[in-house]
């Protein structure tokens, strides 16, 4: 899926205002850096929009949250307005302004037992920059911050930006986010391990190199936005929290256009596939041999059909046919068959012990009726019962009882 990543200036926005990103094609590696005015930067159809908060405008704060305040989700029922309200108060005596205009964001998947990390910024700077995307036509589906404190065993990293006569480190570790002017002073302030890695931007990594005496590892800022686009971190809460429905399909969306479009998931694609054919070729296979089977016992029932009665010329349903010249047969030979009426009165007799004679007895097509008898719902229901394993079947009507012999699956 096609993204595009703008980075908010630390000014108040306009509409002339130069916005700086990068456009990618399946967010992880840049297609090009843009710098237009909001209303002309290149908005691709179905583009996801990440909007990235510079480190300089984010303030970081360790919270132990009271016993209860993420009970039932972040903002499930309600919750939001409450947790606003417990977040203010913990961190009135934290910030320099008032905690009524600052915009709160706590990490994502927090854990209950544990503190939390918050993000604080200027809630009117952000509500203007959102604004104006969306007047420009490119709302932001997420806001991730540019640097963050790593979570779990992450290791901390160190940034150095800016130009040679103005460059700034920036640190993600333990203790949050800190940004720093270049100096020695800063440099031996962060005492950074010897092992740990620097990345750079081009501009500044000889500097980088001298002050921290180890080679620097290039990044320039379109990587380093591409690399807060792919953080679990989303800053859109509290008042700019999405609707639930809303976002579940923006991330569906995202999910099924990634596994579609996106190189990475080129291999899983084929394998799919791939997976596809297989079972295709393999359901085809399988269908023709059932069929090549049931082609076979119909062919056998047929030839031992014309084989026991060859007067049957045409065949069109053996079975039937077969039971048909059976009876017939066993007719001519004075043997009674199972749909004579001799055998079927035997057969209601024993299914039905305790019934009355009927009035009348009619047999027509081997259909046998017996008139006078309405037996009750549950005792029908038994006696046809009995008759159905025998191949019989059993019905009522106005006068009667109607019994028949039928082939039952």
């Amino acid at each position: 899926m096609t993204t595009l990543i703008i980075t908010l200036s630390r000014a108040l926005p306009t509409a002339a205002m130069l916005c700086e990103g990068v456009l990618s094609d399946d967010g992880h590696t840049a297609l090009r850096a843009v710098q237009a005015p909001a209303a002309l930067l290149p908005t691709p159809s179905g583009a996801d929009i990440v909007a990235v908060v510079p480190a300089c405008h984010l303030s970081w704060h360790r919270l132990a949250l009271p016993k209860g305040a993420l009970k039932g989700g972040l903002f499930q029922d309600g919750n939001a307005g409450r947790l606003r309200a417990v977040l203010d108060g913990l961190l009135e005596d934290s910030v320099l302004d008032e905690t009524s205009q600052l915009h709160f964001a706590i990490e994502p998947k927090p854990r209950a037992d544990e503190p939390v990390w918050v993000a604080a910024c200027d809630r009117a700077w952000l509500h203007a920059w959102l604004a104006l995307l969306a007047q420009s036509g490119r709302p932001a589906s997420r806001i991730v911050p540019e640097l963050a404190p790593p979570s779990g065993d992450a290791p901390a990293s160190l940034h150095v930006t800016g130009t040679s006569d103005q460059a700034q480190l920036m640190r993600t570790g333990p203790e949050g986010v800190t940004l720093l002017p270049l100096s020695v002073a800063s440099a031996a302030l962060m005492a950074w391990p010897e092992e740990a890695e620097v990345l750079a931007e081009p501009g500044v990594a000889a500097l980088a190199e001298h002050f921290f005496n180890r080679p620097a590892r290039l990044q320039t800022p379109p990587e380093r936005w591409l690399a807060a686009a792919q953080s679990d971190w989303d800053l859109a809460q509290f008042d700019l929290l999405y609707t639930r429905g809303t976002r579940t399909r923006k991330h569906l969306s995202a999910m099924i256009s990634s596994l579609f479009r996106a190189p990475r998931w080129r291999a899983a694609r084929w394998a799919g596939v791939a997976l596809v054919l297989a079972n295709v070729v393999g359901l085809q296979a399988w269908a023709w041999k059932e069929q090549s089977s049931q082609a076979a016992q119909r062919a056998a029932i047929r030839n031992l059909l014309s084989a026991t009665f060859p007067d049957v010329r045409v065949v069109v349903d053996a079975p039937v046919q077969m039971a048909r010249a059976l009876s017939d047969l066993q007719r001519r030979n004075g043997v009674a068959s199972s749909a004579d009426m001799e055998t079927m009165l035997g057969q209601f007799q024993a299914a039905a012990p305790d019934t009355p004679a009927p009035t009348a007895i009619e047999f027509i097509a081997n259909e046998l009726r017996l008139k006078g008898l309405s037996p009750t719902a549950p005792a029908l229901a038994d006696i046809a019962a009995r008759l159905r394993p025998r191949g019989y079947s059993l019905r009522t009507e106005a006068d009667g009882l109607t019994m028949k012999e039928e082939r039952f699956p």
